[in-house]
């Protein structure tokens, strides 16, 4: 967990709220359903585009 990053964000209420409601309903924590829904959209990505590779190639 040390090399973990943080990430802060500004959100408004409402989207907070609805957040927080689909966390409730799928069983995580508001920061699991963040983490979700960034791996989702990584995915997609990824299945679009390619493979994004990490570590970053050195050049």
């Amino acid at each position: 967990m040390k090399d973990e990053k943080h990430l802060g964000m500004t959100i408004d209420p409402e989207t907070h709220y609805k957040l927080r409601y689909i966390a409730k309903y799928e069983g995580r924590s508001g920061n699991g359903q963040v983490l979700y829904f960034i791996r989702e959209g990584i995915r997609e990505f990824e299945a679009e585009h390619g493979k994004i590779p990490y570590p970053p190639q050195e050049t």
